[in-house]
């Protein structure tokens, strides 16, 4: 039975050939959708994996009502080409966005919101952005639940496997479609969803396309070029003129919040171009499929300019939370002091 969410999200979207500029891998058909007035302000989000921009599917419906929502599949993933052996790898993807940006939607200026792997492409696009080496000047770069810092991270055993040069190849050749979707759909989503959950029936329908699982042994090798750049992208963005915001859903195991802590404490809390930490509760791994409420709130909100006080966004039962901003140094422990004094009168 055709399934009525990704049959909407591919009837929604549209192709275009692309191939690395060095011609060093054959040209593939990648999808891509635009939802949103074409005049809007852009908003880019990028798909982590092994999954696809259908991960986004509500966030984009909410954002589009006033902003222009570009999103596309990268190659491997979703409606896109999936061939074996043809190289995947952050750089190319980081190749393509540009390519996207520059060549096909004419993109001058815009928002980036990625989530998982994607924030692995989004830094590489991010690192380009502050070398002045981009076609759109990147206004706010927004990051969510990845592992942006492999230490504090929870890679599961299945990650692990896939991993392995020996077994990834024997686990992606017997792995179903929907037995991908299922097993996700139970431990990395909240609360635990069901086969005929209408996200997991989604993501079988992708996953199917193409045959995705048979190169996913291919595609998770983006964790080693991660583990090899993490550091330099990380402080590349110590320099970058635009602000770097943090959501998180705060049930994640493999992406835990102290991942986002981590990264807020050490590389984005003291910057001049600023930025903001959220958590999101109730929310696991796919914070966006989640609460794609929450999750929208949480971009507008942290692409207000105006100054935020950290606490609960609005004052509602699980509602997410503004954790910190950015600043440009902490206060001395003596200056705190002296501002909790009384004064005289």
């Amino acid at each position: 039975m055709a399934n009525s969410r990704a049959d909407e999200w591919q009837s929604r979207g549209a192709y275009f050939s692309w191939g690395p500029a060095d011609e060093s891998a054959d040209p593939v058909q990648i999808f891509h959708v635009q939802m949103g007035d074409a005049e809007a302000p852009l908003i880019l989000l990028i798909h982590g994996w092994p999954t696809s921009s259908i991960d986004w599917f509500e966030v984009a419906n909410q954002l589009s009502t006033d902003h222009r929502v570009c999103a596309l599949d990268f190659p491997g993933y979703g409606f896109s080409d999936k061939p074996q052996k043809w190289g995947y790898s952050l750089v190319r993807d980081e190749e393509l966005i540009e390519f996207y940006l520059a060549e096909v939607i004419g993109a001058k200026a815009g928002v980036v919101v990625s989530h998982d792997r994607g924030d692995s492409v989004a830094l590489l696009h991010a690192a380009r952005c502050v070398e002045d080496r981009s076609a759109m000047r990147l206004e706010h770069l927004v990051l969510s639940n990845g592992n942006i810092f492999l230490p504090m991270s929870n890679l599961t055993g299945a990650q692990r496997r896939i991993l392995d040069p020996v077994t990834g190849p024997e686990i992606t050749a017997a792995l179903t479609p929907a037995q991908l979707a299922q097993s996700m759909g139970a431990s990395t989503m909240t609360p635990p969803r069901n086969p005929d959950d209408p996200d997991v029936e989604a993501l079988t329908a992708t996953f199917a396309h193409n045959d995705g699982p048979k190169v996913m042994h291919e595609t998770i090798q983006y964790l080693v070029e991660r583990s090899q750049n993490e550091q330099i992208w990380l402080e590349k963005l110590t320099h970058a003129p635009f602000p770097v915001s943090l959501i998180w859903g705060v049930y994640d195991t493999v992406s835990p919040p102290r991942v986002a802590t981590y990264v807020w404490n050490n590389y984005l809390m003291l910057r001049h171009g600023g930025g903001r930490l959220y958590f999101i509760p109730d929310a696991n791994h796919y914070s966006q499929v989640d609460r794609p409420d929450a999750y929208a709130k949480v971009v507008r909100h942290a692409l207000d300019p105006s100054e935020q006080l950290p606490g609960p966004t609005e004052f509602e039962l699980h509602s997410p939370l503004l954790v910190d901003s950015s600043r440009e140094r902490l206060s001395a422990s003596a200056d705190l002091l002296q501002e909790a004094a009384p004064t005289g009168g």
